[in-house]
C-alpha cells in the first residue's frame, strides 16, 4: 500500500527512521574514524546547566565513498545531574528526575571509544561541546566538526537545517529529543548525498575539519556602519564591544575584508583583528590564533 501511494505524484510516504548498525565494508581507500554524538541537558546555560543524557555512535567513514563502513559501537547513558530536571525539559525530552536518581555516565566505557577516533561530529557543536568537555576532559584533544553549521544546507535546497526537519526531508520520521535516537537520525541523514555537492555530508565535514575557519572582527568601526553589518549577519559582542562574524575558508575571509574596507569602513584604512581556528578548538570555549589583518 506505501509502494502505491509513493508511486503516486501527488503523495510523499513517511518512514520510521530504523538504526543501522551494520555498513558495508570499507574499500582500499583507507577510513576516517568519527563520533556522532548527542546531549541531552537541563538546559541552555553551559556555567550552570548539567548533562542528563549522553549518547554516542562509533563508525568509520570511508575515505572514498564518505559512507558509514563497518559496525556501528553504541553508548547511551544516563547521568543524575544533581539538580531537578526543569518540567519544560521533561516534557520535551522525557526525562525525569525518578529516570536519572543515581545514575552516572560510564567514564571508562566512554573513554574506550575515544581512543582513536578522528572527528566528534554534533548537530549543534557550539552547544554540545561545552558542556562535554566540562565533563570529560578527554573530549578536549579531539576535533569537532558541527553538521548544523558546518553545511550549506539552504545551498542544499533544505528549508531548514533542523535535524528533524533534514529527515523529514529524506522521507523519515523518528523519537526526536532523546540523545541516541538523535545521533542515529543525524549519522543517516549525513550517509545521503548532499544535492548540490559531489559527496556526502560526512564526507563533506571529514573534508571541512581539516581546513581552518575564521571569526572576523569589524574592529573599532564607525557607529554608523552597525545598521550594515548587522544587515550582513554580524553579531555584536557585549563583552567585547565589537561586531563579528564567521566565515568558512581563507578566500571567503579576503573577501569580507574587501566588503568591509567598503561598505563598514568607507575606504578608510583600518586593522581588524580575526582568530584563526582550526577543529581543535572550534565549537569550544577557546580562543584561536589571534591574527591582525590592514584594510
Amino acid at each position: 500500500m506505501a509502494a502505491a501511494v509513493e508511486s503516486h505524484p501527488d503523495y510523499r510516504v513517511m518512514r520510521r527512521l530504523k538504526p543501522c548498525l551494520q555498513w558495508p565494508q570499507a574499500s582500499e581507500h583507507g577510513v576516517c574514524r568519527v563520533l556522532v554524538l548527542d546531549t541531552e541537558t537541563t538546559g541552555l546555560d553551559q556555567t550552570k546547566d548539567r548533562i542528563m543524557e549522553l549518547a554516542l555512535l562509533r563508525v568509520d567513514v570511508d575515505l572514498a565513498s564518505g559512507l558509514p563502513v563497518g559496525t556501528v559501537q553504541v553508548y547511551d547513558g544516563l547521568e543524575d545531574p544533581g539538580m531537578p530536571i526543569p518540567k519544560e525539559v521533561q516534557d520535551i525530552t522525557g526525562i525525569t528526575s525518578a529516570m536519572v536518581q543515581g545514575q552516572k555516565l560510564d567514564e571508562a566505557r566512554i573513554a574506550t571509544l575515544l581512543q582513536d577516533v578522528d572527528l566528534v561530529i554534533a548537530h549543534n557543536a557550539g552547544f554540545d561541546r561545552p558542556f562535554v568537555e566540562a565533563r570529560l576532559a578527554g573530549f578536549r584533544a579531539l576535533k569537532w566538526a558541527c553538521s548544523f553549521a558546518d553545511i550549506p544546507w539552504k545551498a542544499q535546497g533544505r528549508k531548514s537545517a533542523k535535524l528533524e526537519s533534514l529527515a523529514q526531508d529524506m522521507g523519515w520520521f523518528y523519537d526526536a529529543h532523546r540523545a541516541e535516537m538523535d545521533c542515529h537520525a543525524l549519522l543517516a541523514v549525513l550517509a545521503v548525498n548532499l544535492p548540490q555537492l559531489p559527496h556526502t555530508g560526512l564526507a563533506h565535514l571529514v573534508e571541512q575539519a581539516a581546513k581552518p575557519s575564521y571569526r572576523l572582527m569589524a574592529t573599532n568601526a564607525p557607529f554608523d556602519s552597525k545598521d550594515v553589518l548587522k544587515a550582513r549577519g554580524y553579531r555584536w559582542s557585549a563583552e567585547q564591544k565589537v561586531w563579528h562574524t564567521r566565515v568558512g575558508d581563507s578566500k571567503a575571509l579576503q573577501a569580507e575584508f574587501d566588503w568591509l574596507k567598503e561598505h563598514a569602513y568607507h575606504q578608510r584604512a583600518a586593522v581588524v583583528q580575526f582568530e584563526k581556528l582550526d577543529a581543535q578548538v572550534r565549537y569550544s570555549t577557546r580562543s584561536g590564533e589571534l591574527l591582525h589583518h590592514q584594510l
